[in-house]
């Protein structure tokens, strides 16, 4: 098990399970105080959302940290398509966050001020998730070929 701790693009999707997982926790335990305290037992939209996405992001997180371990493709290569993905996690899970303690949507595009600028991220989202997992997914594919 040590061997996966000698690269460096495994220790960095590790290390972001780890934050992502705690996140889910943390934001567990607010979405439970926003409940107790609402009359309807609700917590905000994306209150919930953070918390969900925390959880979701950490176990991905974990599936790219083996996909990159088992790459064939160089370390800086797959250090790249590494983080590519797990910074627009990042970035998701702090954007729900934002949105949660705002708590004026319940639907971020719809109510976005910024609308073209959202495109942007949405696509650059699209393209640093899908194509950082490919290219690792690849090198996996590769390896076993």
């Amino acid at each position: 098990m040590d061997s996966i701790l000698n690269q460096t693009a495994s220790i960095i999707a590790i290390s972001c399970a780890g934050i992502f997982f705690m996140t889910g926790l943390l934001t567990g335990a607010w979405k439970f105080s926003c409940m107790i305290k609402s009359k309807d037992f609700k917590a905000p939209y994306y209150v919930d959302i953070a918390h969900r996405a925390s959880f979701l992001y950490s176990f991905a997180a974990l599936l790219v940290a083996v996909f990159a371990y088992f790459s064939i493709f160089s370390n800086w290569v797959n250090i790249l398509a590494t983080i590519a993905p797990l910074l627009f996690f990042a970035i998701a899970i702090f954007h729900y966050i934002k949105l949660g303690i705002v708590n004026e949507t319940n639907n971020q595009l719809r109510d976005s001020d910024n609308p073209s600028g959202d495109k942007i991220i949405m696509g650059s989202l699209m393209v640093a998730e899908i194509g950082g997992f490919f290219i690792l997914l690849l090198g996996f594919f590769i390896r076993i070929l």
